[in-house]
């Protein structure tokens, strides 16, 4: 088993295209797949974030998306399952989804309400009795309806294990495959970090280290990995301890409201529906304000960054950019930024600045 040891998302990325770029047989192997050929590790890799707050990547070349990365984020923790609210934001998501309406291996939704309970809530509630429990285990994969499923959208990750050593809260995560590029430091390392934010808060504990178990880790031998392939993570320790930016804006200011608040964050953003009108419309419900929240997230953050997403689809480049400089999360600010800058320039290019 392989180690790949990180402060951040994208030094992992770094280090791991470093892991698939030698030749084959030292640390990966020719796998094919139903979606082609993979570089396949062999045997499982475990990565360890040692700052795992330091969520954004930055890279260009990899050009994550943040918006639609924090935006599901929220979605999971609000444990929601409805497709539409995250097209809005990436309409590849409707690949996934077996039936157009909902996602079947939606991981907020199989922490909440799945099992017929909130395992969060329990684990919370276990670690706050019993710091030195070793059996808070997060479950994703049900047995029952997940082994030989037909389902195209099965849980990569299976479970999530929590514990508290030193005075930290530590998180484990396992990964039956895990891509690379698009999972492993893209959406997981964004999604998981934060989930762990939120129950450390709420256990009043500092977050300790994150630990991803990827047992298929891989990339896809496509465009993708061409434009990230000539990256390396040697010699950019110091770069990354001394460009990611700071400080770090709390995710949780009030952790007995913040799931809720989740859930009222993501009612009223598009799709939505306006009283007395069944159908859906492209706007945001009339309770979209930023003085209905104790946790200062939603107002600081997740709205201003909504409001500029929602601007760029209308190309309201400016507008995007006025909503931008009221984010006060120095990173999602940043990655969001220039984001939306690449998207300007490319439009510019095919359509001239006057379009």
């Amino acid at each position: 088993m392989k180690t790949i040891r990180a402060r951040n998302v994208d030094e992992a990325l770094y280090l791991g295209v470093d892991f698939f770029r030698g030749p084959e047989g030292i640390n990966y192997r020719k796998q094919e797949s139903r979606n082609g050929t993979t570089r396949e590790s062999i045997g499982p890799v475990v990565t360890h974030y040692t700052r795992p707050w330091e969520r954004v990547s930055f890279q260009k070349e990899r050009d994550a998306n943040p918006f639609f990365h924090l935006y599901e984020a929220i979605w999971m923790l609000a444990g929601s399952k409805e497709l539409k609210k995250l097209t809005y934001f990436n309409a590849g998501m409707a690949n996934f989804s077996d039936d157009g309406v909902t996602l079947n291996g939606a991981y907020g939704y199989r922490w909440t309400k799945t099992f017929m309970w909130n395992q969060i809530d329990i684990i919370i509630k276990m670690l706050k009795e019993d710091p030195d429990s070793r059996r808070c285990v997060l479950q994703m994969w049900d047995g029952v309806h997940d082994l030989n499923s037909s389902s195209i959208d099965i849980p990569c990750n299976t479970n999530i294990y929590f514990k508290i050593r030193d005075g930290k809260l530590q998180m484990t995560v396992c990964n039956r495959s895990n891509d690379m590029i698009w999972g492993a430091y893209g959406a997981n390392a964004v999604h998981m970090s934060i989930l762990m934010e939120y129950v450390a808060v709420a256990v009043n504990a500092p977050m300790g280290s994150y630990y991803q178990i990827s047992d298929s880790f891989h990339i896809y031998e496509n465009e993708q990995w061409d434009k990230i392939k000539d990256l390396s993570g040697r010699g950019f320790g110091s770069w990354f301890s001394s460009t990611y930016p700071s400080p770090h804006y709390p995710l949780v200011s009030d952790p007995a409201t913040f799931t809720d608040e989740c859930m009222q964050f993501i009612q009223t953003t598009p799709p939505t529906r306006r009283s007395g009108n069944p159908e859906e419309v492209d706007d945001f419900s009339k309770a979209f304000t930023t003085e209905i929240y104790n946790n200062t997230f939603f107002p600081d953050v997740m709205i201003p960054m909504v409001s500029a997403f929602r601007a760029h689809k209308a190309r309201k480049y400016e507008e995007a950019y006025d909503f931008l400089k009221e984010v006060k999360a120095v990173d999602w600010q940043e990655a969001a930024f220039h984001w939306i800058k690449r998207r300007q320039l490319n439009w510019e290019a095919k359509h001239g600045t006057g379009s």
